[in-house]
């Protein structure tokens, strides 16, 4: 975690954990810290901070202020601009190796997945799923009271992707759309 000091003279450093902050400086290590310092500065304080920021780098996109709105605006500013002094460990040794690509979960199949308990929003939609028509977007609603989105994400993701299970989306004589469990 990174602490930040600020000397009387308004420079700003930042420390990583462990390095020793000299005495007689203020520290700050999160913006509500630096608020609560803040509380008893002038506002002129908070704009001469801010200004010696200003076309320095890292901070070459920065403009110089006259004032600040209020104390609040201020302290939030600074803070997202003193993130750029963050201090990155030197690097030890030899480059990392490329990171490893990410495992994908593998689809479990309906046996294996968790059933559906008696009497469960989920029970009642699979029993729905499994009529020869199957159901309506807006049946599955009327009975779960359920959002269509969520209606939708629930087919997609705990029948098809954690079940392992087969949704077909149809289209009745109506013109409605019907969803169903595909027959084993």
């Amino acid at each position: 975690m990174t602490t930040f000091a600020i000397d009387t003279d308004n420079t700003i450093t930042a420390y990583l954990a462990g390095e020793a902050i000299p005495e007689g400086q203020a520290r700050f290590a999160s913006e509500k810290e630096l608020s609560k310092l803040a509380a008893n500065w002038p506002t002129d304080r908070l704009v001469e901070i801010w200004n010696s920021f200003a076309g320095v780098p890292p901070f070459g996109d920065l403009k110089p202020v006259k004032k600040f709105t209020d104390r609040k605006t201020a302290v939030a500013r600074i803070w997202k601009a003193v993130q750029a002094l963050t201090p990155t460990a030197a690097p030890q040794g030899a480059q990392d190796a490329p990171k490893a690509a990410k495992a994908i979960k593998q689809t479990t199949t309906g046996d294996a997945a968790k059933p559906a308990r008696e009497g469960s929003k989920k029970a009642i939609v699979l029993d729905m799923l499994k009529r020869p028509d199957g159901a309506t977007l807006q049946e599955i609603m009327s009975v779960t009271g359920w959002m269509a989105h969520s209606v939708r994400g629930f087919l997609s993701g705990a029948l098809s992707k954690k079940m392992g299970l087969t949704v077909e989306s149809l289209k009745t004589a109506e013109g409605a759309r019907s969803y169903r469990i595909k027959p084993q």
